[in-house]
């Protein structure tokens, strides 16, 4: 079986296989892309035909208007989800941060923020910040196992857009049942 996944969650994905000696190919495609449809299109369907043996886990949320359309095209079976924090978090957890208001900060976005955000928003910080600001009430940047140190650059985002910045531990439990669940309703029950 082949896993092709958002970047954003390649460490931790690794961390699975390896844990569990799972017999699987990884494939993982840019965290950067989804905010351009087009590319992040073009990249899940060059990446999907490249797979041998069907039916691939791709492990993605609604990060495209044509998920559904572009993993079924493919016989890919997708994880359930709606973006890589629901994934890592479960639904009841993030939903509930997200009620309250945060904006989560992951590792690889944190250490890439100016190239995503440049490609996204344009130059102009102060359009971000107001953005942030009016639909934000804090960053809840989550550290995983995995997690190396990002720190100084999540403070650094809280400073530069005037949100408070909160940090969250997480374990893999909710991303390894989800991969599990997925291969299995693959009919692939050995991951």
């Amino acid at each position: 079986m082949e896993i092709i996944s958002c970047g954003i969650l390649k460490k931790e994905i690794q961390f699975l296989v390896r844990k569990n000696n799972w017999p699987v190919r990884e494939r993982y495609i840019s965290s950067s892309l989804h905010v351009d449809f087009d590319v992040l299109e073009k990249a899940l369907n060059k990446t999907l035909g490249k797979i041998e043996a069907p039916p691939a886990l791709l492990v993605y949320g609604n990060c495209h208007p044509l998920m559904d359309e572009i993993c079924t095209g493919h016989g890919a079976v997708r994880t359930e989800g709606q973006n890589c924090v629901e994934l890592l978090l479960g639904a009841q957890r993030f939903n509930k941060e997200l009620e309250k208001g945060a904006f989560f900060l992951m590792e690889d976005w944190v250490l890439r923020w100016d190239e995503v955000m440049l490609s996204a928003l344009g130059h102009n910080k102060s359009i971000w910040r107001e953005l942030f600001r009016d639909s934000h009430k804090y960053f809840l940047a989550l550290r995983t196992p995995c997690s190396g140190d990002f720190k100084a650059q999540a403070e650094k985002i809280s400073r530069d857009m005037e949100l408070p910045l909160h940090w969250m531990q997480t374990d893999l439990a909710n991303l390894e049942r989800v991969l599990r669940e997925t291969a299995d309703s693959a009919g692939k029950p050995d991951i």
